[in-house]
């Protein structure tokens, strides 16, 4: 969380982050991330670790909820630390920026493909390429497997 914070909108620098949601104490459950969020107009940060011991992951300026259709922000952005922070921003291509259901929560996307996907129950997602976000594959491999998941709000 330090190190994204200079990467955040300048309003949330100096606000208090703590930690909504954590696999290691909540469980891997979709459906406990989405109760676990912040008030809706609470922006969120998704942390992931992924078996293969690689960081990454996105921030949303509106909560991570579930949704008929994309919500968000141009705010949006992905993120990885392979192996320094990089950070990939809203190209202005589409407004894909969240989208979540029961069985699958997707940040990012364009033409079939999804800058980060996570399925029901948080063990398995994926990251490819997108025209929202023009962001590299976050982690090694297009699909991985999830290590540990934390959703951090503001306090």
């Amino acid at each position: 969380v330090p190190q994204l914070g200079p990467q955040l909108p300048p309003r949330l620098t100096q606000q208090p982050w703590h930690l909504l949601y954590s696999t290691g104490r909540d469980g891997f459950s979709l459906r406990t991330l989405y109760r676990s969020g912040a008030r809706p107009d609470s922006p969120a940060l998704l942390l992931i670790r992924d078996t293969e011991a690689q960081a990454f992951g996105a921030f949303s300026a509106t909560a991570i909820r579930s949704s008929s259709g994309f919500y968000g922000t141009g705010e949006t952005f992905l993120f990885s630390f392979c192996p320094e922070l990089k950070v990939f921003r809203w190209t202005g291509r589409n407004d894909f920026f969240v989208n979540g259901d029961v069985n699958l929560l997707m940040v990012g996307g364009g033409s079939g493909r999804f800058g980060l996907w996570l399925d029901a129950d948080l063990h398995h997602g994926g990251s490819q390429p997108c025209e929202t976000f023009d962001n590299e594959t976050l982690s090694q491999r297009e699909e991985f497997c999830i290590q540990d998941l934390e959703m951090w709000g503001l306090a």
